[in-house]
């Protein structure tokens, strides 16, 4: 018989090769392959123009119900945005008052404007659809979306009404567990239950410690950017950066869910126990 060929040191594979079959296959590289594959970034751009166009309208008549206060959506969004004083009576001339939006609303201007927030709806939904690789919902199941954006314009109204979570620990600890549980209650109703509660909560965390560090950066960032875009642009600069900050809001809803989908397969994979626990005699 022939005797085997000796195997080539060529055929091995280099150390740098290991190291990036390593990367390619470790949550790092899964993560920037799936982020790649949903188009992150052009989703967030997508959010961003839907929510400015579509969404922002609707709460602009939303606020201006709040009679107590009057403070108006400028308000709500500075607040939102977390910028000092200075950039957020910038903000406040992009906006009409609560008053002459109450003065000029109709019945079917709101009627409109909600139909056409059932597009950002829409658009939410398919992001997380793309995230865990599902097919595109049932167009019967249109009602989902409509009660999630009710539910959303209702979340955003108590939080932007009541200032408790802005004087004391306890408000702030409740603030953050009801954005946990509406993003949590996001992923599961837009998807009509095609994931479990349990893999889509890794992604509502992350997705509310996003917000949280995004509003921190909005108030070492952008608070000076209004400033000088306004000097620079004049009102225009502003809108560029609130529609900015829509784009990174847009990233931390999308990119939470996908680094919570991976790590609810790392954990998943972690505490699957040993195959020959798992088989089952015949």
């Amino acid at each position: 018989m022939p005797k085997r060929a000796p195997s080539s040191d060529d055929d091995r594979p280099t150390p740098r090769e290991r190291r990036s079959a390593a990367l390619r296959d470790s949550a790092v590289g899964r993560g920037w392959r799936h982020g790649r594959a949903i188009e992150l970034g052009q989703r967030s751009l997508g959010f961003a123009a839907l929510g400015f166009l579509t969404l922002v309208p609707l709460l602009i008549v939303v606020s201006a119900a709040d009679p107590e206060n009057g403070r108006g959506f400028a308000q709500w969004l500075g607040d939102g945005l977390g910028v000092s004083r200075a950039a957020r009576d910038e903000v406040a001339l992009l906006f009409a008052g609560p008053a002459q939006v109450r003065r000029t609303t109709t019945a079917f201007g709101l009627a409109a404007l909600a139909v056409f927030g059932l597009s950002f709806g829409a658009a939410v939904q398919t992001g997380y659809e793309k995230v865990w690789d599902l097919p595109p919902g049932r167009w019967y199941a249109r009602w989902r979306q409509v009660l999630w954006l009710a539910v959303l314009i209702g979340t955003l109204y108590v939080t932007a009404t009541t200032t408790l979570w802005r004087h004391s620990t306890a408000g702030t600890l409740a603030a953050a567990l009801s954005a946990v549980l509406f993003f949590w209650w996001s992923q599961w109703m837009l998807l009509g239950g095609r994931i479990s509660g349990r893999a889509a909560l890794p992604g509502a965390v992350l997705t509310a410690l996003g917000l949280l560090g995004l509003r921190v950066f909005s108030r070492r960032v952008f608070s000076p950017l209004i400033a000088s875009g306004t000097v620079s642009y004049g009102p225009f600069g502003t809108v560029l950066v609130v529609q900015s900050w829509l784009v990174g809001v847009g990233v931390v809803v999308f990119g939470g869910a996908l680094l919570g989908r991976l790590a609810h397969e790392e954990l998943s994979a972690k505490l699957r126990p040993p195959r020959w626990i798992r088989r089952r005699e015949p």
